[in-house]
């Protein structure tokens, strides 16, 4: 049975709850939602294991905070046996606006310090991601501030909207691959 990781990055603490910076738990956590799975507490992430089509996906939240996220998912990259062209990483990226979702099969870290450290322990930039665009609509030198901070009530409708999207184009990528799910997915503009 094939098998997939998505590796929601962000940081476990509760006070990170609803933050830019951790769009990818809430990915992962609504990709569990959707297919009935329970988040338990394991080695370096909460994990899920869900069966769907026929293949077994295994969605990670690490414990290690976002700057060491790339040890949690060395770790259960190589637990499951899982190859990297089936793990997909989701992260907030500042560079897209917030209509967008962009998935790649590889590249860089664009100074993102979750997937520089996936790209650390890995060893390559060759794995695929989904970045959740957040928009960068913050002062200079607020940056941080801004990932850390919770999304506007105006913002909140949208990213609903994204992460369903973004739910389909984890199944899509499971069913027919990477480079099909790049078309449909990164020319969308998702408005409300």
């Amino acid at each position: 049975m094939e098998k997939f990781l998505f590796a929601g990055l962000g940081n476990f603490d509760p006070e990170y709850a609803g933050t830019r910076h951790n769009i990818g738990f809430d990915v992962v956590d609504a990709f569990a939602g959707r297919h009935g799975g329970n988040f338990i507490v394991r080695r370096l992430a909460g994990v899920t294991e869900l069966k769907w089509k026929g293949r077994t996906v295994f969605c990670i939240k690490p414990t290690t905070y976002m700057n060491l996220s790339g040890k949690a998912v060395k770790y259960w990259v190589e637990k499951e046996n899982i190859r990297l062209e089936n793990l997909m990483v989701i992260v907030d990226e500042i560079s897209l606006p917030l209509s967008k979702l962009r998935i790649r099969p590889g590249g860089s870290a664009g100074g993102h310090n979750g997937l520089k450290s996936v790209q650390e322990y890995l060893g390559t930039t060759e794995y695929p991601k989904l970045r959740f665009g957040t928009g960068n609509h913050f002062p200079r030198g607020n940056q941080v501030e801004y990932v850390l901070g919770k999304w506007k009530p105006e913002e909140t409708a949208l990213v609903s909207l994204k992460i369903e999207r973004s739910l389909d184009a984890l199944e899509s990528f499971i069913q027919i691959g990477i480079e099909r799910t790049m078309e449909q997915f990164n020319k969308l503009e998702l408005t409300l």
